[in-house]
């Protein structure tokens, strides 16, 4: 069983809960996720299988989307609701006094390329340890800001305290600091109260299951399981030759005698040597070999060997 199975996880779990119950009920150890989600998070998980699991860093750069509900008025020290209490009126702004008009305007500081510290309770690592194990002995946290991108953020709707929005954004970043600074920038402090992740890359709701899916096997078989041919459908394709077949497999450089289908990929014609393009390779039955990258004088060097 190779592909990607796309789960929508509960509250509640980690995301390596989730990896360890469809371990169990697929029989197979060979399982990760692309993207995690925090427990108190629901919502979009795509887990890698068998030997798509070779391909989590590709299946990992799309843009996530998320429904975020951000509680004004508090501070944690988790950066969501889950934390501790630092504050619950921090700040010299009242959220009576924050108006959707104050809301809109804040939130344009958070959109398009900018750095974002990472919240202390996280899985990033400092010298090998995570930050959310010194975070827990109250130890200097000392994480550098991130480059991230936020396509958009739209502002839906206040009721009371509970800010509700939709947040388009590229990988690694985090929903927990969005709040915590929209409240700093507001100046009555902020928290994540809840978060729904709506898409990851080109994965959607529309095709999850449920954790109460996964003890019929036969069924996520048929049904629900995205098979690793049909994974990263925006990349080119080309179909080798039987001695192009066993270079590949091997890892060595192949070109265009050894290409069957296309004679060679048109979209590749012209490429620049120091423009790196991936391409998906295929035998002649169907299987994907490898997933390889343009190389001058019109070769493919395999980067990824997925047999």
């Amino acid at each position: 069983m190779d592909g990607v199975l796309v789960v929508d996880k509960p509250k509640g779990l980690t995301s390596h809960d989730v990896v360890s119950r469809v371990r169990r009920a697929l029989g197979t150890k060979r399982v990760g996720h692309v993207g995690t989600l925090d427990p108190m998070a629901t919502g979009v998980l795509p887990l890698v299988i068998g030997r798509a699991t070779r391909l989590a860093t590709l299946l990992s750069v799309g843009p996530k989307i998320y429904a975020a509900v951000i509680r004004l008025g508090m501070v944690t020290d988790t950066y969501d609701a889950t934390g501790s209490v630092i504050s619950s009126a921090p700040g010299e702004t009242s959220t009576a006094d924050i108006t959707l008009d104050a809301i809109e305007a804040a939130s344009r500081r958070f959109v398009g390329t900018f750095h974002q510290q990472p919240p202390p309770f996280s899985a990033k690592k400092i010298r090998g340890v995570r930050a959310y194990r010194l975070a827990r002995r109250r130890q200097p946290v000392p994480l550098s800001p991130v480059e991230i991108t936020v396509h958009k953020f739209k502002i839906q709707s206040l009721e009371l305290d509970q800010l509700h929005c939709r947040v388009s954004c590229s990988p690694g970043f985090y929903m927990r600091a969005l709040a915590h600074d929209l409240g700093q920038t507001l100046g009555c402090g902020a928290c994540l109260e809840s978060l729904r992740r709506e898409q990851s890359g080109p994965f959607t709701p529309d095709q999850a299951v449920s954790l109460t899916e996964l003890g019929d096997r036969f069924g996520l078989t048929e049904h629900s399981l995205i098979s690793i041919g049909n994974l990263l459908p925006e990349l080119p394709t080309v179909v080798v030759t039987e001695s192009g077949s066993k270079r590949v497999l091997h890892g060595n450089v192949i070109t265009h005698a050894h290409i069957k289908i296309p004679p060679f990929p048109s979209s590749l014609i012209g490429t620049k040597p120091a423009e790196v393009n991936k391409v998906k390779v295929y035998d002649q039955s169907g299987t994907l070999l490898a997933i390889a990258e343009t190389g001058p004088g019109d070769t493919l060097h395999p980067r990824i060997v997925l047999v």
